[in-house]
């Protein structure tokens, strides 16, 4: 079980939609159609989180959640709303909301934000049987790559994991920054004790001071009791600070001061508390071209880029995209169902596909094909139809660019017909001498009616 999580809202369809999807995901869920129901099934059994509705009557979701974060304080809260302003978005925030999602909102944003939620508490318990299992979990023979790119990854984290450096880890939004953040910690000295993440870019400055530093009760409007923040519970562990480069020059000398110093200062509070904690800092800015623009400080960015990692988007590591298929496809399996399988033409469409969304984007793509996908085949139809569009036709569908890629397609042709003829058939010697895998080559070959 990956959580328990009470569902409140006044729709019992959406209730009933949401239920499932989450259990699917392998959550356990109670539901309440109001406030005042919710209030007394979390008073009576404990929870992980809350996901309610704003607008309920005659309990409001902000009574609900000022509530719940009395009666107990580390209760993650998610807030949906189909009457979104930034008046409420703060006032739910500042009463402690972890988030808030706007109806209609995607399957996809929900799943995200709830896993980012529970990665974002504290990952550390006594129970020997679970940490081993995300010390397995996280090993560096689970991330899935073989390119010469992410084996020169592997062997710089494998030697950063033995250490207590701080990491920068560069690389667009969907390439596994968090991923590789874990990995560094669950295989380091460190890895019995919590690992605490955080979205720098998801909170207004002032409360992501208060979520990072902490807070004492009645420091501002909507404190309504003192809160430990996030270095005081990763203290002793690893703080994974995603998307550093949004924060704003005032939070970057506080962050500046609490590395230099090991300590923080919790908002309205009089005294400093020391803290032992490793920092993982990662973006998807160029840190180094911001700081020359003067949106990032010098010397914040030398503080956090003592070992700089570069994590590739997906595009320029086609290797590993037939690996990452095959781990989706187990990860997704129906339960009781064989594992399914994608056809020739599927997977040339996912070698052809350009990933914008990065890794992120392959595992939605697969995990939704294997949803709809009525037989033990995946096939072209079961895809997104933008994967179709754009593998075929590429980014541009103008006149020039499908000249460009037909001249380049009838190189290409040539190209692996030449290579064939010069070793004699060997598919094995052509894929290595074009530097392309096996199965690429298979459906060009199939592909040009070679």
């Amino acid at each position: 079980m990956r959580g328990k999580i009470l569902l409140v809202d006044d729709e019992k369809d959406l209730l009933e939609w949401l239920s499932v999807v989450l259990e699917k995901e392998g959550y356990s869920v109670r539901c309440a159609v109001s406030g005042v129901d919710a209030l007394k099934i979390f008073k009576a059994e404990p929870f992980d989180m809350i996901i309610t509705d704003i607008r309920m009557a005659p309990m409001s979701g902000i009574e609900l959640l000022r509530q719940a974060k009395n009666h107990n304080p580390e209760i993650i809260v998610l807030m949906i709303t189909a009457y979104a302003s930034v008046e409420t978005a703060i006032k739910a925030l500042r009463y402690g909301a972890y988030d808030y999602l706007i109806k209609p909102f995607k399957l996809d944003d929900i799943k995200l934000v709830i896993k980012k939620a529970f990665s974002q508490k504290r990952i550390f318990t006594d129970d020997v049987s679970v940490q081993k299992k995300l010390k397995e979990r996280y090993r560096f023979a689970n991330i899935i790559g073989k390119s010469a790119t992410m084996r020169k990854i592997f062997d710089l984290i494998d030697k950063v994991a033995k250490t207590n450096t701080t990491v920068l880890i560069n690389g667009e939004s969907g390439t596994g920054k968090e991923l590789i953040a874990k990995a560094v910690h669950f295989n380091s000295l460190k890895a019995n004790k919590p690992f605490v993440s955080i979205d720098c870019g998801a909170l207004p400055e002032d409360l992501l001071e208060s979520e990072l530093f902490g807070h004492v009760k009645g420091s501002f409007t909507g404190a309504i009791s003192t809160k430990q923040g996030l270095f005081e519970v990763a203290s002793g562990g690893t703080l994974f600070l995603d998307e550093i480069g949004e924060t704003s020059q005032a939070m970057q000398a506080k962050l500046l001061r609490a590395l230099q110093e090991r300590e923080i200062r919790p908002v309205g509070a009089t005294r400093t508390i020391k803290v032992d904690v490793r920092i993982i800092a990662a973006t998807n800015r160029n840190l180094e071209e911001e700081v020359r623009r003067e949106n990032f400080r010098k010397d914040l960015f030398y503080r956090i880029s003592v070992i700089s990692l570069f994590l590739p988007r997906l595009s320029v590591r086609k290797e590993d995209i037939e690996l990452l298929v095959n781990h989706f496809l187990r990860k997704y399996q129906m339960p009781g169902r064989p594992v399914k399988t994608v056809s020739e033409e599927c997977m040339g469409l996912f070698l052809e596909y350009n990933w914008p969304g990065n890794v992120r984007e392959l595992e939605n793509a697969i995990e939704s094909a294997v949803t709809l996908s009525e037989h033990d085949k995946i096939t072209a139809d079961d895809l997104p139809e933008r994967i179709n569009r754009m593998a075929q036709a590429g980014e541009s569908e103008s006149v020039d660019a499908e000249s460009l890629k037909g001249k380049v397609e009838q190189f290409e042709k040539e190209l692996i017909e030449k290579t064939m003829k010069e070793v004699g058939g060997n598919k094995n010697l052509v894929a290595k001498i074009l530097k392309m895998t096996r199965r690429n080559l298979d459906y060009k070959i199939k592909r040009y009616g070679l």
